[in-house]
Parts: structure tokens; C-alpha cells; sequence
């Protein structure tokens, strides 16, 4: 408990011990060491026998200017380390040599802490020692951490991988929420009220100013999208620079190529010349926060065309929202490959996707004005059940295009346009990379579907949604299976008994599989 006293010069309880055990007269020689090594103030030796007639132990006197003078000490070491002297940093330091043997005492340990923390460069064989002890590690300041993290990466991996974990364990759990609501979805949180989360404020704080640690982070999230294929990944690397940017850490936000291109995540004002970091863009696309803007802007932007008699081609604003996109669905494949170059944009894709998808929305736009003309101004117009054969095609073999085609399903959806719906389910089960069975776009599917509640009641919509789409993948996947669920689950009330029935046992873990559907467990 008092190791490192002689090293200071300073009597500890040995020598007590020692003195003890040679003396003939142990009175006068605790006298003697009381005199010693108590306060050197002559004129407290006359006022202490007050105390004693007051009952106050001289232990408990002690402990009381110990803490007192302990307390100003540490505010010293904050006002020196705050002050604009030259020669503040070699008066820590010199601070730092005194006090550092008395390091493993836990009464003198917080201002040796102290002196550390302020310190912008401690000695490395301090750093070292702090690292090797367990107990100093844990106690020392963030400040001091750092420090010892930039130089010890696999330290620091140790110490950011529970936080990694925490944040994707969060996200998928917002995905599989039970409650499903078009106002209350995945995308629901302000971008300011998601990088406040407590994962992103760690990070934060455990970064700090330190551009290598940043580095760091940012290679750790590259390395986990790169095996995981996560996109949650590219979430949080937005989020931490955002972040940091709302703390104003100019020392890393200077350097982060990004940073000029997305102030306040704001996708308008990219242009891809100014970013030499095309990777860390990239990512950043990839975010799915990011990507839901990027493609309910491109439908937004087709109405205003169809509005408009305007071709697609001859919008810049679509295509640079489309190239956009490319980039950022590209990401995985740029860190695979190390090429790291803007993805070539399908030219078909704007010349016959994209005319394709008018001619859709055309239809849906047709049919509904005829839906609200007088019963005598109305044609025997009915609503097309097939797609056009260039839809269906990049559905399946362009990752944009697919993008597209599920985003306009949930468009179609929340519009209540049961006939789009009915006519599109089926074409979205086979789609590029089967992306129509990822967990985002069920998640927001299903809470879309809450809005057509009332169409569950008839066997043509149940048939649509359960037969023609849902339960076409979710014996291989059980995530679609978790998603039906949970659909299911809110919608029970409304479905049609019959069809309930035939779902539940459809939805029932088979007797013949030896362990239960994670989304049961």
C-alpha cells in the first residue's frame, strides 16, 4: 500500500517496524518518528494536543489536510497545464518523476493521474508501465489512452470491438421491432438524434483529436463491411464524422476527404471531382440512411419528369443522383478489388429501365384519375397486371434498378394502391442478389403493408402479399420468416380467418428440423 515511500525518502511502516523492534525506549521513539514525519509546521506542534482534547484522532487530522492539500495540488496541476507558461509542460513532467513511484498508492494515485492526463506527450516508459499494470490501465484518463492506443492498434481493436458489436446488435434490433409503423420505422431518428447515440459518443470521445486513432477506426469498419457485407458499417462511419464535425474537431474533419462534400449530410452539394477519396465516399453512400434519401429523391425527381413530358436522360439532377447511388452500392466491391474508381453507370439503365418505370407510373397515375371521373365519364379501362418486360429484367440484373423497383413498391404502398402492389409482388421475387428479402426493405415493407390493413380481409390481397411474395423465400431465410411474424403479428385482427389459419401452420417451425427458426427462439 505504500511502496514506493523510500524511494522519496519518506519513512513508511517497515521502518516504523525496524524502529520499534531496536529501540529500548518505543514511547519516545514513536514520538520521535510522529515528529519526523508529520507536518513540518512548528507552530501546529502546540495546537495538537487541542485536538486531542477534543477527541479527535490524529489519524482523522491528518487524512483531512492530506485530501485538502491533495485536492489544491490537483488544481494546480489543471492551472499550470491550462496556463500559457513555456515551461509548463517541463514543470509536469518534473511533477511526473516525484510523484510517479507513489503511482500504485490509491491516495496519491489520482494526482499522478492527473499530471498524466495533462500531459500531451507522456514519457514512454511511463506509457509502458501504465500499459502493463491492469489497474492503471483501467483507472487512467481517456486522454492518457490515447496516447497509449495510436502506438498498441491491437489495444485499441480490444477496446472498440464491444462497441462495434453493441451498434449492429441495436440496428438489427430496430429492424425486427415488433412495431410496425410507417411514421415510426428504421428511418425515423433525426441524424442528429442518431449520431448522439452511445456508441457513436464513445467513439468520439475515445478518438478525440487524434487523426490516427480516427485512421484506426475507420480501417476497423472497412475490415468488418469488407467481411460481413454489413452496411450498418457505413452508418456509423458517417455518423462518427458527422460527429465529429458537430464538435468542431477541425484537426480530423480537415483531413477526412469526405468532409468538404457532405456538410450536414446533405446530398445535393456532392460533386464527385472534389473528393479524391472516392473509397470513404463510397461508404458513406452506402450508409442505408444515406441510400433511402438518394432514391426517394430519384422517384421524387421521375414524377416532377412525368410532370414535365421530359425524358430521363436529359436530367442532370437524375443523373447525378444515379451515379450517386452506383458509388455507393458499389462500395463492397471497390474495397474487394482495391480499384478504387467511380462504378460505370449502365447507359440502359437510364435509356430502358428508366422509361420503363414512367410507363408504370403512367399507369398508376392513369388509372387513378379514372377512379375519381363521374360513373358515366368512366371507360372500361382495367388495371394492367403485367409488368413491361425491360422492368422485370434490370430488377433482377442491376443493382440500381433494383434499388429503384423496391423503393417504388413502397411508394405504391403508401399511395394504398392495392392494384400496383398486387401487380408488382410478384416480379420482386426474384430480384438482383434477392435484395427484395433484405432485412431493410421488409422491415419497411411491412410496416407500408399497415396502411392497406383493411385489404387483408379479402383472399385476393392475402394471396398478393403472403403467397405471391413473402412466403416465396422464407423457408431458406430466416429473416423473411421473422418478417412475416411480425407482420402477421399486427395484422392478425384484420387478416382473413381462413388465410390466418393456413399461415400459421405455413409459419410453424417443421417437426422434422432439429432446432427452431432463430426468429422463434
Amino acid at each position: 500500500m505504500f511502496a514506493g515511500l523510500p524511494e522519496l525518502g519518506i519513512s513508511n511502516g517497515e521502518d516504523l517496524k525496524e524502529t520499534l523492534t531496536n529501540c529500548t525506549e518505543p514511547l519516545k521513539a514513536i514520538d520521535q518518528f510522529q515528529t519526523e514525519n508529520g507536518i513540518l509546521l512548528p507552530t501546529l506542534q502546540s495546537a495538537l494536543p487541542f485536538l486531542d482534547l477534543h477527541g479527535t484522532p490524529r489519524l482523522e487530522f491528518h487524512q483531512s489536510v492530506f485530501d485538502e492539500l491533495r485536492d489544491k495540488l490537483m488544481e494546480r496541476v489543471a492551472t499550470i497545464a491550462e496556463g500559457k507558461d513555456e515551461d509548463r509542460y517541463g514543470k509536469l513532467k518534473e511533477l511526473l518523476e516525484k510523484s510517479f513511484p507513489l503511482v500504485k498508492m490509491p491516495s496519491i494515485q489520482p494526482v499522478v493521474m492527473q499530471v498524466l492526463k495533462h500531459l500531451p506527450k507522456v514519457p514512454e516508459k511511463k506509457l509502458k508501465l501504465v500499459m502493463a499494470d491492469k489497474e492503471l490501465y483501467k483507472v487512467c484518463a481517456v486522454e492518457v489512452k490515447r496516447q497509449i492506443w495510436q502506438e498498441n492498434q491491437a489495444l485499441f481493436g480490444d477496446e472498440v470491438s464491444p462497441l462495434l458489436k453493441q451498434y449492429i446488435v441495436a440496428k438489427e434490433a430496430a429492424l425486427f421491432s415488433s412495431d410496425l409503423s410507417i411514421l415510426h420505422n428504421f428511418f425515423s431518428p433525426s441524424p442528429k438524434a442518431r449520431r448522439q447515440g452511445e456508441v457513436v459518443l464513445k467513439l468520439t470521445q475515445m478518438i478525440g483529436k487524434n487523426v490516427k486513432l480516427y485512421d484506426m477506426v475507420l480501417q476497423f469498419l472497412r475490415t468488418l463491411f469488407l467481411r460481413t457485407r454489413n452496411v450498418h458499417y457505413c452508418t456509423l462511419r458517417a455518423e462518427l464524422l458527422m460527429s465529429l464535425h458537430d464538435l468542431d474537431i477541425s484537426e480530423i474533419c480537415s483531413v477526412d476527404s469526405c468532409h468538404k462534400v457532405w456538410p450536414n449530410s446533405c446530398v445535393q452539394h456532392v460533386f464527385f471531382g472534389e473528393c479524391s477519396g472516392c473509397l470513404d465516399l463510397s461508404m458513406i453512400l452506402c450508409d442505408p440512411f444515406s441510400s433511402n434519401t438518394l432514391v426517394l429523391s430519384t422517384v421524387r425527381n421521375l414524377q416532377e419528369l412525368l410532370s414535365q413530358d421530359a425524358l430521363p436522360r436529359d436530367s442532370p439532377d437524375l443523373m447525378l443522383l444515379l451515379r450517386m447511388l452506383s458509388l455507393g452500392q458499389g462500395a463492397w466491391d471497390m474495397i474487394d478489388s482495391q480499384v478504387f474508381k467511380e462504378p460505370r453507370l449502365e447507359l440502359e439503365v437510364v435509356t430502358r429501365f428508366l422509361p420503363a418505370m414512367l410507363s408504370v407510373l403512367v399507369d398508376d397515375y392513369t388509372f387513378t384519375v379514372e377512379q375519381k371521373l363521374p360513373s358515366e365519364e368512366k371507360t372500361s379501362l382495367s388495371y394492367p397486371t403485367a409488368l413491361p418486360d425491360n422492368f422485370n429484367k434490370y430488377l433482377q440484373e442491376n443493382r440500381v434498378a433494383c434499388e429503384m423497383g423496391l423503393y417504388y413498391a413502397l411508394h405504391i404502398a403508401k399511395q394504398r394502391n392495392k392494384n400496383a402492389l398486387q401487380r408488382l409482388l410478384p416480379a420482386l421475387v426474384e430480384t438482383y442478389n434477392d435484395m427484395a428479402f433484405g432485412d431493410i426493405f421488409l422491415h419497411l415493407l411491412t410496416a407500408h403493408l399497415t396502411l392497406l390493413s383493411d385489404e387483408f380481409g379479402t383472399e385476393e390481397f392475402c394471396s398478393a402479399v403472403f403467397d405471391g411474395f413473402l412466403l416465396n423465400s422464407f423457408s431458406s431465410k430466416d429473416n423473411v420468416h421473422r418478417h412475416n411474424l411480425r407482420l402477421l403479428l399486427h395484422l392478425h385482427q384484420k387478416v382473413l380467418p381462413s388465410c390466418v389459419e393456413t399461415l400459421v401452420k405455413t409459419l410453424e417451425p417443421s417437426k422434422q428440423v432439429g432446432k427452431l427458426p432463430y426468429c422463434m427462439k
